[in-house]
C-alpha cells in the first residue's frame, strides 16, 4: 500500500472553511480548529494571513483544470498569491484559502514525469 500524507489545516471558522474546500470540489480536508489544531503540538500555531507555514503543492489533470480551480476559489473568497508560472513542462498556480493557508497547482507533462532530464534536453533547457 503506497504511503499517504494528510495536511492538517488550522482554521479559524470550521464551518465556512469547510464550504470553501466543498465548493472546489474536495471531499477529504483535514480542516480543524485552531484550539483542535493545538492540542496536538507544542509550538505556537502560525498565522498564515502573516507567516508561511507550509506549501501544499497539488496535482492537476491539465492546464484548464489549475486555471478552473484557482477561479472557483477566488469566486469562494479565496485569493491569488502570484501570476501563473509557465515553465513548458510544468504550469502551475495557486490560492490562498479563508485563512491565508498557499495552496499551489501544478499541471506537469506527462513525459516530464517519466523522464524529466530528457524532456528538459528537448524543450531546450537544462535542470
Amino acid at each position: 500500500m503506497a504511503t499517504k500524507i494528510f495536511v492538517n489545516l488550522p482554521v479559524t471558522n470550521l464551518k465556512r472553511s469547510m464550504t470553501f474546500f466543498t465548493s472546489l470540489g474536495y471531499i477529504f480536508v483535514m480542516l480543524l480548529t485552531r484550539a483542535k489544531f493545538k492540542s496536538f503540538t507544542p509550538k505556537e500555531i502560525c498565522d498564515a494571513t502573516k507567516n508561511t507555514e507550509v506549501l501544499v503543492c497539488l496535482s492537476s489533470e491539465s492546464r484548464q483544470k489549475v486555471d478552473e480551480l484557482v477561479r472557483k476559489a477566488v469566486a469562494a473568497g479565496g485569493k491569488t498569491h502570484q501570476e501563473p508560472q509557465d515553465h513548458v513542462f510544468m504550469y502551475g498556480h495557486g490560492f490562498q484559502d479563508l485563512d491565508g493557508h498557499i495552496l499551489e497547482l501544478v499541471y506537469m507533462e506527462p513525459n516530464a514525469i517519466k523522464q524529466p532530464e530528457a524532456h528538459l534536453a528537448s524543450t531546450g533547457r537544462s535542470s
